[in-house]
């Protein structure tokens, strides 16, 4: 797609990466091939808790025109088409889930210049519509979202955000959950090996705060920590391998330093590119 500002959901967004980005305390194990005609195939197995949960996707690109399909445990088939370049910056997407006939939705997204719009129509009778926009320049990024449910006749969500960024930091505060929610973030690049984050998030109706700091730190080329610690006094951390390109191991975990006497919840991902 053509350059643009980005969208309203690139605002907070290094911040948010740094916080959550390959946290989890579910085993997880990815394995992804690709055939002689270009068919890209991953399997990925979940445990979580005494869940077991599996899922096969495929892809398959032709010129502009990208087609995905994933199976799930529960013997769903989700379905995503993509049409790019229709127009300069301009790109449609078109997803379903069978045998969920109404599933459906229609995406349309465009990105140019000083700005970048998303909108979104579901595909039945009374459809949800979304809609975002996003207006940037020299490192100002500001907009908003929005969804209007027609089968109630009311918006359902609305939030606005603004994001100030240079190459080293980037900070933004989004006000969010019809204007119950206020959210500001700050994202620092120290040097080549090490970045800090913070999130500072406010609820008017219930008057609490919350508030996450972490950091990641680069302890070679290859191998990235990230540790993360809220004011509830979870505290959470992991270290990630990449022993071939696009190779990765990462084993993470999470504490609540509030109650040491219950277990540390620990999650394993494994990614693997023949």
């Amino acid at each position: 797609m053509a350059k643009g500002p980005g969208f309203f959901s690139d605002i907070g967004k290094k911040s948010k990466d740094l916080l959550t980005k390959d946290f989890t305390t579910e085993q997880k194990v990815t394995i992804n091939s690709t055939t002689s005609t270009g068919l890209l195939v991953s399997s990925t197995g979940i445990k979580k808790g005494d869940a077991a949960l599996a899922e096969v996707k495929a892809s398959f690109k032709r010129n502009n025109i990208l087609s995905e399909w994933k199976i799930d445990s529960a013997s769903k088939i989700h379905t995503t088409t993509t049409v790019n370049d229709l127009a300069p910056g301009l790109r449609a997407i078109i997803k379903g889930t069978i045998p969920d006939s109404q599933s459906g939705k229609f995406d349309l997204e465009y990105v140019h210049g000083l700005v970048g719009l998303k909108g979104s129509i579901g595909l039945k009778q009374s459809p949800v519509t979304e809609g975002s926009f996003a207006i940037g320049k020299e490192g100002i990024l500001l907009g908003g979202e929005g969804a209007y449910d027609t089968s109630k006749g009311e918006v359902t969500k609305y939030s606005a955000g603004i994001q100030y960024s240079q190459p080293d930091f980037s900070a933004a505060a989004i006000l969010a959950d019809k204007g119950n929610k206020l959210t500001a973030s700050y994202y620092h690049s120290v040097n080549l090996q090490t970045a800090v984050g913070v999130e500072v998030a406010h609820k008017f109706d219930e008057n609490t705060n919350t508030f996450t700091a972490g950091t990641a730190y680069r302890l070679d080329p290859l191998t990235l920590t990230k540790v993360r610690l809220d004011n509830h006094g979870k505290l959470a951390g992991l270290i990630q391998h990449e022993w071939r390109p696009k190779n990765t191991f990462t084993v993470s975990s999470e504490v609540d330093t509030k109650a040491l006497d219950q277990s540390a919840k620990v999650g394993l991902a494994l990614n693997i590119v023949p």
